[in-house]
């Protein structure tokens, strides 16, 4: 049988080594990407013509897009525009890849105090429910560790997310990238994947994932605390 993969539009805000290398692999799929970051698209010239993406502002990035990946610094994430999820196609996946690390993005006493996860602050700047996944990633790997479905050395990805449809759609496209997934729960439970858990950086194969998972401790470890 000859099955097709259905070519997705799929914005990414963000064009560091994680937003980069989503774009090389997503285009090569057959995916439209459109792509943007802070410095406008005149600065993603090289990219745009290596990938094939279309480089955007970033309030245009969403437009249309069904799935929007945010794979900025969260300092930047206040600073994304009011309106940067308007257009998105309805029922959009947004995917949050980001990290919260003090001696990076300032002191964010809602993480450190109220204890809210990283991508629960994330979504309340953004006004929409996300998706965690790509967090605890080596981005070389994206491009580097893909395996077929069943290949021993297939890694595996923790997702979580509140929104069932959503994650779904971020988890087939993951296993379209090569990798399996590993159901992480809500994003209340997002914790379990952030820095400084035992499944942050973890390169190993979908039990192992759910091991770690498991016997993540909720502390908020010193390194990662201002």
């Amino acid at each position: 049988m000859d099955i097709r993969r259905v070519s997705m539009k799929i914005g990414i805000i963000g064009a560091g080594n994680i937003g980069g290398n989503l774009t090389r692999r997503l285009t090569a799929l057959g995916h439209d990407v459109a792509v943007a970051n802070s410095r406008g698209p005149e600065t993603l010239h090289e990219l745009a013509e290596e990938t094939g993406a279309t480089p955007v502002r970033a309030e245009d990035a969403a437009e249309g897009a069904q799935v929007v990946i945010v794979t900025v610094p969260l300092k930047a994430v206040p600073q994304l525009p009011d309106s940067l999820l308007d257009g998105a196609a309805e029922g959009a996946a947004v995917l949050d890849t980001g990290n919260y690390y003090p001696q990076r993005d300032g002191r964010i006493a809602a993480i450190e105090d109220e204890g809210l996860t990283e991508s629960r602050w994330t979504e309340r700047h953004l006004g929409h429910p996300v998706i965690k996944a790509f967090n605890g990633t080596y981005a070389q790997d994206i491009l580097d560790r893909p395996r077929p479905a069943g290949d021993p050395d297939r890694l595996a990805l923790p997702v979580a997310g509140d929104d069932e449809a959503a994650k779904r759609t971020v988890r087939a496209l993951i296993e379209e990238l090569g990798f399996d997934t590993v159901d992480a729960g809500g994003i209340t439970d997002s914790w379990r994947q952030q820095p400084g858990t035992a499944v942050y950086g973890l390169r190993a194969g979908a039990e192992a994932v759910r091991k770690a998972l498991t016997e993540a401790s909720p502390e908020r470890p010193a390194d990662f605390r201002s």
